[in-house]
């Protein structure tokens, strides 16, 4: 198996995964230093795992996937750089970031790279996260971990880059529709 086969069906999806749980596992976990130290290191590896893809797609010449994903590395750098501020405060920061990974999800789900359950998940997590940015960018208080929202829009994220990781995992050289 050649490098970028082995990095694609493995890294890949390892770091999606790695970024999922930790992501997830984060939002419930009431000490803010453990929680930023989740968020940060669930924030690198997504950040790696999307980089990649970006590549990827760049050299496959998807360039909508591409920039599906790279959109995803800027929402999540943005997200990565409040990790360890304080709930209220990051507040703008994280509304910035949630609205480009709505975009992400939108741009990525609009190729033809995913199964149909995949982009109905990610577009239910884009439309959620959009409501996020939306009242961020309102003025109203929105943290990381507000509910109803983002709080419930989180679990959609996550089967979206599941769903994601087990697309690249099956198929490394993705570059048309899994069937």
């Amino acid at each position: 198996m050649d490098r970028q086969r082995f990095v694609t069906r493995f890294i890949v999806p390892f770091g999606l995964i790695v970024g999922a749980v930790l992501g997830l596992t984060g939002s419930f976990v009431p000490d803010p230093s453990i929680r930023g130290l989740l968020w940060g290191l669930d924030g690198v590896a997504l950040i790696t795992a999307t980089v990649l893809l970006t590549i990827h797609h760049l050299r496959q010449g998807n360039d909508l996937a591409a920039a599906g994903f790279l959109v995803f590395v800027v929402g999540e750098t943005l997200i990565l750089s409040a990790a360890a501020l304080d709930l209220e405060a990051s507040s703008p920061i994280f509304g910035a970031g949630v609205s480009l990974w709505a975009t992400s999800l939108i741009l990525v789900s609009s190729t033809n790279l995913m199964p149909f359950w995949i982009k109905v998940i990610s577009i239910i997590a884009a439309l959620l996260f959009a409501m996020v940015a939306i009242q961020t960018f309102m003025g109203i208080m929105v943290t990381p971990l507000s509910k109803p929202l983002p709080f419930f829009a989180y679990p959609f994220l996550v089967v979206a880059l599941f769903g994601w990781a087990w697309v690249y995992y099956r198929n490394p050289d993705k570059s048309g529709s899994i069937r």
